[in-house]
């Protein structure tokens, strides 16, 4: 037992016999409360560690600490010839949990897969207006447009019709709101008038169970028995609300928690020497760039922008800004997602070949321009002003005078949709590990007109690849596609990448067989005590 819990009676009593070999309760000091249990409401990462993540599944899944779509609850999957029918063939004997006042009856089956999207699909479901009825995760992934029917087949299979081609769905069915309710237990609470019920007090298929939730206090959760998995090391699971990163590292200290998301930058260093704290990093699924606006001159002009990648010294960036936490982006997506081409060269920091680029393109002169840097601190991103400022002093080596602008952050992006800038700094995290995400969404041509595309850069053979990759299903294909979609992006330049940055968990060094989800979840079933 943890020396520190010896004398804090409080906290065992509130916590239990944290790390003691008998007791296998992990402590979890959260940064927040949840907004609800049902990760179809809402889209904030400490509701889906509260719920999505622990408490239910998905047909598919992501392989714990990586972005690989796995098996779930469905034990395989068919996609017709034309891209349009997904069929899953469902898991026999998984068994949902009990709460107070459900106990299942029957297995899961195809009636809980087709309640589960049906909700969120159909406004004239029964349970689509319930507790509040906004899906926005569903909504802002086109699921309505998306999705022609969910129709269960039999029991153990559910088929889902598509409108369109939409190779990135498998990896959408692995995110947090296509997770597995009940619709036994959604049957009982109607006839019950207590529908809402579903939304608080959650029945999942997953590794642990809700026991009992004290708002901005404490969640306890106990694993579940019948888990198809099987049962994990972790018997007890307590979510410790702790807002202040300053109170988590202190807690996490003196062992009153296992697990601490989101440290302060200022605590790294001492963490990095602390034997209390096993400070675990890994790089995160996200990307800082600076776009440049290739719809303005002289941008429009590729020796141009490859002029100006080869005039910043990236890595005095990375030192300065980053401080250790980030690390140079040469590709538009991360290294942590499939496809990631790792044969594609950076630019190296070359001002003499900068200049000699800048003479073929008729600037040898130099020329005047903006940077626009972000008034905000982002994860991809703790530095935007400072970072233009490097930026600005690399390029006047060259003969480029930049002036840095800046706007409120509401401001800075209504601007920058409107393609009021020449170049500008800005950044994106992803969220179901789809190359997609990125590519189309950042550089694509459907997207440089109105969506996130700041570049304004339509480019045929780039599209031409990102488009065919979205409707291939086949993923050894697709990644050929997006290797040699990201060698053009390298040449065109429509962007300097410029970092990813890293994400930081500090865990207790009893914790054993702790990944960082490159999602930015916590998943308590994989991970073990040692006593």
């Amino acid at each position: 037992m943890y020396k520190a819990l010896m004398g804090a009676a409080a906290a065992v009593a509130l916590l239990g016999a944290v790390g003691a070999a008998e007791a296998k309760t992990m402590v979890y000091c959260s940064e927040g409360s949840p907004e609800g249990f049902n990760p179809q409401l809402f889209t904030s990462g400490t509701t889906f560690d509260a719920s999505s993540r622990n408490v239910y599944n998905r047909l598919v899944e992501f392989e714990r600490g990586t972005t690989t779509v796995k098996p779930g609850l469905a034990e395989r999957y068919d996609v017709s010839d034309d891209g349009l029918t997904y069929t899953f063939h469902l898991r026999k004997g998984v068994k949902f949990q009990s709460v107070k006042g459900f106990t299942p009856s029957r297995d899961f089956n195809a009636d809980d897969v087709v309640y589960s999207f049906e909700r969120q699909l159909n406004p004239d479901h029964p349970y689509h207006k319930v507790s509040g009825g906004t899906y926005e995760y569903f909504q802002g992934m086109s699921m309505p447009s998306l999705l022609k029917a969910v129709e269960k087949v039999d029991d153990q299979t559910v088929r889902f019709v598509l409108n369109r081609p939409e190779a990135p769905f498998i990896a959408n069915m692995a995110m947090d709101f296509a997770s597995i309710l009940s619709a036994e237990y959604a049957d009982k609470m109607q006839t019950a008038g207590t529908p809402e019920k579903v939304d608080l007090e959650p029945v999942g298929t997953g590794p642990f169970q809700l026991v009992n939730y004290q708002k901005d206090a404490v969640i306890r959760y106990k694993a579940h028995p019948d888990y198809w998995r099987g049962k994990g090391d972790i018997d007890t699971l307590v979510f410790s609300i702790t807002p202040d990163a300053s109170v988590r590292y202190a807690k996490i200290k003196a062992g009153e928690c296992h697990v601490m998301p989101f440290p302060n930058p200022a605590d790294l260093a001492q963490m990095g020497s602390d034997p209390d704290v096993n400070l675990m990093s890994q790089e995160g699924l996200n990307i800082g760039y600076l776009a440049f606006n290739v719809r303005k001159k002289p941008f429009d002009d590729v020796k141009v922008r490859q002029a100006l990648n080869l005039a910043t010294n990236k890595a005095a960036i990375i030192e300065a800004i980053y401080q250790g936490a980030g690390k140079v982006a040469k590709n538009p997506i991360p290294p942590t997602i499939w496809s990631y081409n790792d044969k594609v060269e950076d630019y190296p920091y070359d001002p003499e070949q900068a200049k000699a680029l800048l003479k073929e393109a008729g600037l040898e002169g130099g020329f005047e321009t903006d940077i626009w840097a972000m008034p905000v601190q982002r994860p991809y991103n703790p530095g935007a002003r400072r970072m233009a400022e490097m930026i600005q002093s690399d390029w006047a080596a060259i003969g480029v005078k930049a002036n840095i602008v800046s706007y409120e952050w509401g401001e800075y992006l209504k601007r920058a949709q409107a393609g009021e800038h020449q170049t500008l700094l800005l950044g994106w995290t992803g969220d179901n590990g789809d190359p997609d995400n990125f590519l189309a969404v950042l550089l694509g041509c459907d997207a440089a007109n109105g969506g996130s595309n700041y570049a304004g850069w339509c480019y045929k053979p780039f599209d031409d690849l990102i488009m065919k990759a979205k409707t291939v299903a086949d993923q050894g294909e697709r990644t050929k596609l997006y290797e040699e979609a990201q060698v053009v992006f390298k040449e065109q330049a429509p962007w300097m990448t410029i970092a990813h940055s890293v994400v930081y968990q500090p865990i207790r060094p009893e914790v054993q067989d702790w990944r960082i989800d490159p999602l930015g979840g916590h998943y308590f079933y994989g991970p073990s005590l040692k006593d």
